[in-house]
């Protein structure tokens, strides 16, 4: 998967990314198995968490996972999701270093920006697909609309804030290929070990777009 256009497969297929800030390891391989039994099997799990490691590595273990890590901010961050075997990298910002050093590691990233001139920035060192973040908070579907006429060679995966509702319209836009959040996987379902639950919220956020 270390190569961009499998990732952008991937993620128009599936649409939803489940974004995860997980710390219960024991709870790693159930979630991701409910997710990939709903239709989501493109999963990113965030660096916000002492035991996000050890979460994507259970994950990595559940067949048909395609599990990528996120709030990727430094050269170690990528370093440690090269070694852990991600097939995808989530970053919230775009900055000319970070950039510059993804260039030496063997697994995509997803830069965020939030803004046209990041857009620009990024789209100068190579990347088209990008985040957006944070959506809502900068503005929503208004804004990634007005980035499609003057930015056609780019597209994006919208993320923050973003529920059920919302997914839907920005799903609708030609230039985003997917969405993330966090809506699939409630914290208190998580905790309550409702994976049947998850994997029918799964399956909801797997019709959204189609």
């Amino acid at each position: 998967m270390a190569n961009l256009d499998d990732l952008k497969q991937a993620v128009h297929a599936a649409r939803v990314i489940p974004v995860l800030v997980l710390d219960d390891v024991s709870a790693a391989q159930p979630l991701a198995q409910a997710l990939v039994a709903g239709g989501l099997n493109v999963i990113e799990v965030t660096f916000r968490t002492a035991n996000a490691l050890d979460v994507i590595r259970e994950m990595l273990k559940v067949e048909g996972a395609i599990v990528g890590s996120g709030t990727v901010r430094t050269l170690e961050h990528m370093r440690m999701s090269e070694e852990a075997g991600c097939s995808f990298m989530v970053s919230p910002g775009a900055p000319a270093k970070l950039l510059e050093e993804a260039e030496n590691i063997s697994i995509p990233l997803l830069p965020g920006v939030a803004s046209p001139s990041e857009a620009m920035g990024a789209a100068e060192m190579g990347y088209s697909f990008l985040k957006f973040f944070p959506a809502e908070a900068m503005g929503g579907t208004p804004v990634l609309k007005s980035f499609a006429s003057p930015f056609p060679d780019l597209s994006f995966c919208p993320t923050g804030g973003i529920d059920a509702g919302k997914a839907a319209q920005y799903l609708a836009l030609p230039n985003v290929l997917c969405v993330g959040g966090s809506w699939v996987t409630p914290k208190a379902l998580v905790a309550d070990r409702d994976f049947a639950k998850i994997e029918k919220l799964a399956h909801e956020a797997n019709r959204i777009g189609t």
